[in-house]
């Protein structure tokens, strides 16, 4: 049944929504989905959260911490206009408490307010269960085969940057999710780089982002180290990369990039990521993304 009533309160599904076609039936975001601009004014904010504006990378650490710490929540659900939007469909997560509002929270939020939504949960750990989310979320809305030709074509084109690297030899590249402390991306980054043509060091495909030491990272077998902190874009991981430059594998090459755009955010954008890295990571072959990925002088 199409023309359901849909809440996103997760900025990755809100992109799917959009690219899906389905933002006609979008009643609800949250405060940071940003893409495209016009969503927050398209649809009402219904999740705040902690404020960050600011804070360096070892600030906003350490408040998330504290809250945590605290038992405080990071996001927080205005029931009352969730109860009063009525919607049909919630899209949420489960993956990273520090990144959205866990569906546990969103179910008995929902449940209190007396609506009968059905609450969808997106939790992606690969890159192909990044591209699932576009069926995932066009299912649940009655549209399966819009879900099913999105997928299909952003497939295709990951597929013309595998033709396009073939043959290259694959730069080792070390992912930092975050500076202070130091985390290494785990989950479906560690595959964005393979399908740019190159071979990830220390991250887990499919594992959790997790902390290592500065002496780790000096130590890595890197080639590349790209700078990719969690929800910030190109300006913020290039300021952090020239900060944390002398802590760096000597001799690697060193790459900021618009993580929050298209890498640390699941949606129909780490296709983008991927053509992006491909570029920079083998001049020539792909087109060159300066808007996303940018060398960084150390």
């Amino acid at each position: 049944m199409a023309g359901r009533r849909i809440a996103s309160l997760l900025p990755s599904a809100t992109e799917w929504v959009y690219a899906l076609g389905l933002d006609a039936d979008l009643v609800a975001v949250t405060f940071e989905c940003d893409h495209p601009a016009r969503a927050r004014t398209d649809a009402r904010v219904v999740v705040g959260g902690l404020d960050t504006a600011g804070l360096d990378a070892a600030g906003i650490d350490a408040a998330v911490r504290s809250r945590a710490a605290a038992g405080e929540p990071l996001y927080t659900l205005d029931t009352a206009a969730m109860a009063e939007l009525d919607p049909d469909v919630v899209l949420t997560q489960d993956l990273c408490r520090v990144c959205a509002l866990p569906a546990g929270a969103v179910a008995e939020a929902m449940a209190a307010t007396g609506c009968p939504a059905a609450v969808v949960t997106l939790d992606p750990r690969r890159l192909e269960d990044v591209l699932d989310g576009a069926v995932d979320v066009a299912t649940a809305c009655g549209d399966a085969g819009a879900g099913q030709a999105l997928r299909s074509a952003l497939a295709a084109r990951l597929e013309a940057v595998a033709a396009a690297v073939a043959g290259r030899p694959r730069p080792r590249v070390l992912v930092l999710e975050w500076t202070e402390p130091p985390f290494l991306a785990g989950h479906w980054v560690p595959d964005l780089l393979a399908a740019a043509g190159g071979e990830p060091v220390l991250g887990e495909p499919g594992g959790r982002s997790v902390t290592t030491t500065w002496d780790a990272v000096g130590a890595a077998d890197a080639d590349v180290v790209l700078v990719a902190p969690c929800g910030l874009g190109l300006a913020d991981a290039t300021g952090l990369a020239r900060g944390v430059a002398d802590r760096l594998p000597p001799g690697a090459r060193v790459l900021a990039v618009d993580a929050g755009a298209v890498v640390t955010r699941p949606g129909p954008r780490v296709v983008d990521g991927v053509e992006a890295l491909a570029a920079a990571l083998h001049p020539g072959a792909v087109a060159p993304r300066g808007d996303l990925v940018a060398s960084v002088s150390t």
